[in-house]
């Protein structure tokens, strides 16, 4: 596998919260300066610096609209959709030069092309793929239809000769890759790493609707 496609710290075409150690100071909304729950807000995407923002509930209302602020701030959304139907044959999953088991794709809005990571001990690692090698992996699942750019995500986990897929909230992804970050051992991630990211995707599963329910959410 090239390693000229291969980063191996925080993708300038990806998000860079969750990469750095967290601080100890109160957690504000980083539009307005409002306190903000620490454990419970929500995200918007600076799709100028690339970033993650926190945000209180009126900012994210507001920046939920199409177009808000000139369109810099996107409100992340907060459903989860899975695909029991799509398949991804081994030989596909190969296409993606993928050497763990999970991964999670978005298509970046200003650079019109999609970004596909995954989680390793040294952060979100970055594969660039060609619009053929993501229209084989991914253009059969009815997910990909309902990507919303910047904000959303196709989360892929392989599992024995499976595939599972899910769209996700992109904030999520990010969650995932600190938390391997943080539990990571050895070269297969360890056997801590392996039993949180099973909870993790227990969990994405019991959250998760079906594409007829996108319109609902």
């Amino acid at each position: 596998m090239s390693t000229a496609h291969k980063r191996t710290r925080p993708p300038a075409s990806g998000l860079r919260r969750f990469a750095a150690p967290r601080t100890s100071r109160p957690e504000v909304c980083e539009l307005c300066g409002a306190p903000i729950d620490d454990g419970n807000h929500r995200h918007m995407v600076d799709t100028e610096n690339r970033a993650l923002a926190c945000a209180c509930t009126p900012c994210a209302m507001l920046f939920e609209q199409s177009g808000a602020g000139g369109g810099r701030f996107r409100t992340v959304p907060d459903r989860y959709l899975a695909d029991p139907d799509h398949q991804l044959d081994p030989g596909a999953w190969e296409l993606l030069q993928i050497p763990v088991s999970v991964a999670f794709f978005f298509r970046n809005a200003s650079l019109d092309r999609l970004v596909a990571l995954y989680p390793s001990p040294a952060g979100a690692t970055e594969s660039e793929l060609d619009p053929s090698t993501w229209q084989t992996a991914l253009g059969k699942s009815r997910l990909a239809e309902l990507l919303e750019p910047d904000v959303e995500a196709l989360l892929l986990r392989r599992v024995e000769e499976r595939t599972e897929c899910y769209l996700v909230p992109v904030d999520i992804c990010y969650e995932l890759v600190g938390r391997m970050r943080m539990l990571w051992q050895g070269f297969d991630g360890g056997a801590e790493a392996r039993a949180d990211l099973t909870a993790f995707f227990d969990h994405i599963a019991k959250r998760a609707g079906t594409p007829e329910e996108a319109h609902r959410r």
